[in-house]
């Protein structure tokens, strides 16, 4: 359905432009989709989406990530509306509070304790705080081109941020172990933090796969500086090992950011760490007025439950590598060669010779008009709500999407 048949969307995006700059902000913007994306959304359920029009879409977004088990699990809102009942911002957090906490330490293999806060800009500033609070250093070694949030530290926008802002931050190349040791030269005696994500998964480029040599001699270079390795496990979180990412190389970290998942599309974020960081931690002044919501954990509670009690990581790379090879089928059928990287739960499609993304806007505008909701450029997820039949719908969308990226490039 073409966006000029959007007229619900067409108007709540007109009323939005008078009193929010810019109409929306962030990576929500649907100006940063290819034509006939809708911006507003009526509901979810499972892996469905409906737009505010009524068009429904099999859903490989997950809204940015949060959904690990589907839009509005049924135990987690009832989790969430028991307690709803009873209150949620309180003046102090209630005993879902402890009781998350406890789960995370007895599920993440680093855990020795948690705090918890909103979004995972939060979680990744927390833990740098800590780091820093514990060492008494500045220097943080963070990869070039990597996402770790929205604060002016970090955020990926140039606007209204000052070098000072960055000044303790320390560009390496992910994989590139000599460029860390650079860097850790550099930087001698001042190095609070290296703060990395389990795997490169950046905007517009090819997943990578961490290498474990990379990971083994960050771990080295930390303990031999005394610094905290971090963890940013905001968008990886419980999707390829709820114990850690790192956990089957062997590798811990000193500390790690989380949210999207734990508390299956509640606002939540956490910070682990060791017993050696505990001092540090208690010693930061971080708080929200909101952070401690009591809604979004009993949303917490029950999701990690069901993470317990399933296996939610099997399903994710069954059901991601039957989307995996379908793509692949039709890729080699229509003649249109894909580069598909990345863990199967997060799968990323981009397209062979196609820098301006000319062939993934098409592609991805022709399978939403059939009901698949997929993104051109950014990694997708995969939920426990997701089924085979929700994947051979999808792929019956991207068949006809392959076909109309041949039929258009295949002179080129």
């Amino acid at each position: 359905m073409p966006a000029t048949e959007q007229p619900r969307d067409a108007a709540l995006r007109e009323r939005a432009r008078r009193v929010v700059p810019g109409g929306m902000t962030g990576h929500l913007h649907a100006a940063m989709l290819p034509p006939g994306y809708p911006q507003f959304f009526a509901s979810g359920s499972g892996c469905r989406l409906v737009d505010v029009d009524g068009r429904e879409f099999v859903d490989f977004m997950c809204a940015w990530g949060p959904n690990l088990l589907g839009y509005r699990h049924p135990e987690v809102e009832a989790a969430a509306a028991r307690q709803q009942a009873l209150g949620d911002c309180l003046n102090g957090p209630g005993e879902r509070f402890v009781e998350l906490a406890e789960r995370l330490v007895d599920q993440v293999a680093h855990a020795d304790w948690a705090m918890f806060q909103k979004n995972g800009t939060d979680a990744t500033t927390v833990a740098l705080t800590i780091a820093r609070a514990a060492t008494g250093r500045r220097k943080v070694l963070v990869a070039r081109r990597a996402y770790h949030g929205a604060a002016p530290w970090c955020t990926p926008a140039p606007a209204g941020v000052t070098a000072e802002d960055r000044a303790h931050l320390v560009n390496v190349t992910y994989n590139d172990v000599g460029s860390v040791e650079a860097a850790c030269d550099e930087v001698g005696a001042d190095l609070a933090a290296i703060i990395v994500t389990p795997h490169r998964h950046e905007l517009g480029t090819e997943q990578q796969p961490v290498d474990p040599a990379f990971a083994r001699r960050l771990r080295e270079l930390c303990d031999r500086a005394g610094a905290a390795l971090v963890l940013d496990e905001v968008r990886t979180g419980l999707r390829i090992d709820p114990a850690g990412s790192w956990e089957s190389l062997g590798i811990r970290p000193d500390l790690a950011a989380w949210s999207k998942t734990i508390a299956n599309g509640h606002a939540l974020a956490a910070v682990t760490g060791t017993d050696a960081l505990r001092d540090a931690a208690t010693r930061i002044f971080t708080t929200g007025s909101f952070w401690c919501g009591a809604v979004a954990m009993a949303a917490g509670v029950a999701t990690l439950d069901i993470v317990a009690r399933e296996d939610v990581v099997g399903h994710l790379g069954r059901i991601g590598g039957l989307l995996r090879e379908g793509l692949a089928s039709q890729s080699v059928s229509h003649g249109v060669p894909v580069r598909q990287s990345g863990p199967v739960q997060m799968p990323l499609v981009l397209f062979e010779d196609d820098a301006d993304f000319a062939k993934g806007t098409l592609f991805c505008a022709e399978a939403l008009a059939r009901g698949a909701y997929l993104h051109p450029r950014h990694n997708m997820f995969l939920s426990l709500a997701h089924t085979e039949a929700d994947i051979d719908r999808a792929l019956v969308a991207t068949d006809a999407a392959f076909a109309a990226v041949a039929a258009r490039f295949s002179h080129t």
